[in-house]
Formats: structure tokens, sequence, C-alpha cells
């Protein structure tokens, strides 16, 4: 009797620690982000530059990998109408605040656009593609009359690794090398130490209080959406709301789940003065694993803890299949990664167990693996669509006994090693596939 009393105090003692990280993990990514992230990192690197000297900028000459590349190429950046990454560099080095992080584009004053606008119109700017990698690596120079400042960006949108001026450092950091984010072998990346089976009773059992912090995420991302039901410009926003009986909420979930994340993902894309809370980096993942759930708990009446709950489970899932994948690659990682994030939370709600969830993700996997990603615009408000259509679907046949199984397609004996091959078929899969977008978007007159 003793023992088994021992065993039970090392298993809760084991759960509490694997409850403790799984919570400090999701809170150390959760962050909130202006605009769409690759412009923001982009402005990010340029104003660490600019912050070295007090000269007026006179060139700015950034390198990227083709990940921030395409992801920033036409894509909105608020207070302003521009797009891509020219002027998100111009930007950031003239009026950037390099303090704020992701929100570096925060407060931007109208003398700083028009500097931005005086750079970029000047032939004063470019940004080059370095290489073609999930990795992500952004070098920016920034060059006045008497200096020359560098700032370098690895890893994540946040992760500045060297700080130099005139040859000087003034800061570095070790850096990431190529692959080492994904490198089981390693266990570099925390999410990779856990799966689905603690995931779920993490989800399940945690006290509700230590997941009080991811309404934040809530309510930034809904505040998001609702500007961007009012915003003229989300044309495609105000057909769906139109087709939902004018409201976010009625009585289809899917449909309700599908605008309100709609509503704040364009209105990301398209460049509006307004954050939304990123997960593994990426505001409109963050808006796939949030969003969708508040429409799917309004519509049927679940309780917020509940909701809060599924979120975890959402974050986690999303989390685990970045790790594999890379931080940015050739598939769309908002429908896939985010939507299968978002399958396993709605089959949760519906009632499912660890093995439902399991089909879940198993669902996904069979489903839309290997949509591309076309880089950060208008074009990924329609993949969200598409995304939580797929999470719906997933979720709704795991419930009901129904998935597909191994060996059909990608699929393995089980959840996470699928979810491992999902990333494979992100990095290396895709590298020629980015390499050819990256080819195309480029090469447009």
């Amino acid at each position: 009797m003793k023992r088994q009393q021992e065993d039970i105090n090392t298993d809760t003692e084991e759960r509490s620690g694997k409850n403790a990280e799984l919570c400090r993990l999701i809170r150390e990514d959760m962050k909130p982000a202006l605009g769409v992230t690759e412009p923001a990192a982009i402005a990010l690197a340029a104003a660490y530059a600019r912050s070295l000297t007090e000269e007026e900028v006179l060139e700015i000459r950034v390198r990227v990998n083709s990940g921030i590349y395409k992801n920033a190429y036409t894509c909105g950046i608020p207070s302003t109408s521009e797009v891509g990454n020219e002027f998100s560099a111009a930007l950031g080095a003239a009026a950037g605040n390099a303090d704020l992080g992701l929100l570096v584009l925060r407060d931007i004053s109208e003398s700083g656009i028009q500097k931005a606008h005086a750079l970029v119109q000047g032939g004063k700017v470019r940004v080059a593609l370095d290489r073609v990698s999930s990795d992500i690596f952004i070098h920016a120079v920034v060059k006045t009359e008497h200096d020359i400042c560098t700032a370098e960006i690895r890893g994540t949108h946040t992760n500045l690794v060297l700080l130099e001026k005139n040859g000087e450092i003034r800061f570095c950091r070790k850096e990431l090398q190529k692959g080492e984010a994904r490198d089981l072998s390693d266990g570099l990346d925390p999410i990779t130490a856990f799966t689905l089976a603690d995931i779920f009773p993490f989800a399940k059992d945690v006290p509700i209080e230590e997941l009080r912090f991811i309404e934040e995420a809530y309510e930034m991302n809904l505040a998001l959406a609702g500007s961007g039901a009012a915003w003229e410009r989300c044309v495609l926003t105000g057909q769906m709301l139109a087709e939902n009986g004018g409201s976010f909420y009625s009585e289809d979930a899917r449909r309700s789940a599908k605008t309100l994340a709609l509503a704040a993902a364009e209105a990301r894309v398209l460049g509006i003065d307004q954050p939304a809370m990123s997960i593994t980096g990426s505001g409109t993942h963050g808006i796939i694993c949030t969003l969708p759930l508040k429409a799917y708990c309004t519509v049927r009446d679940i309780s917020n803890e509940q909701r809060l709950r599924a979120a975890a489970v959402s974050y986690l899932v999303c989390m685990y299949i970045k790790a594999y994948s890379g931080k940015l690659s050739a598939f769309c990682g908002c429908g896939i990664a985010g939507g299968t994030g978002l399958a396993c939370a709605l089959a949760y709600l519906m009632g499912g167990d660890e093995e439902v969830i399991r089909a879940a993700a198993m669902n996904m996997a069979a489903s839309i693996t290997g949509m591309i990603c076309t880089g950060g615009n208008h074009c990924c408000c329609l993949k969200v669509i598409s995304a939580v259509d797929s999470a719906f679907n997933a979720a709704e046949l795991a419930v009901h006994g129904a998935s597909v199984k191994a060996p059909h397609g990608i699929l393995n004996g089980s959840a996470e090693q699928t979810l491992q091959n999902v990333g494979l078929i992100a990095d290396p899969g895709m590298t020629e596939t980015e390499r050819i977008i990256v080819q195309i978007m480029s090469g447009r007159s």
C-alpha cells in the first residue's frame, strides 16, 4: 500500500511538472504581433540596425531567407497603404522602435512614413533573397555618412543574434544552425518532448487558473475581427457576414467559425493598424487556433473554461507540427499546423477522448497536407476558410468513429509520427516548391 501511494505521488509530481512546462511553452510562444510577422520582422531587424547610429539613414540593404521574402512580398503594412519587403525595411529604419519586438511599427508617425517613402522612391532600399530555406534569416545593414550598422535575426522572428557597428561587435548570441530547431535527437525544441498523451490530460485537468492568460489571445483576436468586419477593404469578410445573417454568430457553428476567423485574418493581411496574438511566430496561426473555437463555443453554449482548455490543445498541436516543419516553408502552416490544432481542439469540445483527438489529427494529415503558401497576403484568407472547414470535417468524422488510418498516404501508426511526416513534407519536401514560388513572385512585371 505504501509503495502504491509513493507511485501515485510520483505520478502526480511528474504530471504537475509536465503541466507547468506546457503552460510555460504556450505563454512564451504567445506574442502580440502588429501586421503579418514577416514584414514586422524585417522592420525589426532594420530598426535594430538603425538604433546603433544617430545619423540620417542613407541606404538600407537587407538579405532574407525565402520564407521571409515570400510572406512579406505583397503583405499590407500597418499604418500605411503600402505593401512589401522594401517598405517594411524602410519604415523600420526610419521610424521603428526595436524595443517593441513584433509591435515595432506600433507608434509610427506620418513623418516616419514620409521618410520611408523617400528612401524607397530614391532607390535607397533593397531587400534580396539570400537563400531558399525554412530557417528564418534576416540580415539588415543601415548605412549613414559615417556608420555601417548591422543587425541579424535568426531562428525565430525576434531572435536577435548580432549587432555590429563599423566592424565592432556590440552584441552576439549563438545562432541556430540549419535544421537545429527541428532536430529531435538534440531535443532543442521542447515541445517535441511531449505527445498527445501529455497534451490531452494537460488540457483536460490542469487547474483552469493556469490557463487564464490565454483569454488575452481571444480578446485581442476578437477585437481584430471586429475591426475587420467594419473595414471596407475586407470584402471577403463582408460577403461572409452577409451569408451568416449579418453577424459573426448564427445557428450554423461552422459558418460562424469561418466568418469570425476570416474577419481577423483579412484585416491583418491587408495591414490594419491593430495586433493579433500570434503563436509559433504567426498571427494567422494564432487566429485559426482561437477564433473558430470562440464561435463554436458561443453557438453551442459551451463554457469559457472549456474554450480555454480547447485553445491549449489547439496551440500545442500547432506548435508540435511547426517544430518539425520549420517556422516558414512552402506549405501553408496556418492551414495545416493551425488547422490541425483546431481540428484536435474541436474534437475535444465535441466530447472526444484522446483517441478521437488522434483520429482528428490523422484526418487532417490525410486532407490538406501540401496546401502551398504563397506569402502573407490576401490569398491567406481563402486558405483560412478552407482550413476551418477541413478542421470541422476532420473532427466531426473522428467523433463518429470515422478516420483514415495508416498506411494510407503519409499516415503512420501513431499520430505523432504522422504529424512529424507532415513536417517533412514542408521541409525538406517542398524546398523546390518554395524556390519556384519565390521565382514566380519576383519575376512578375
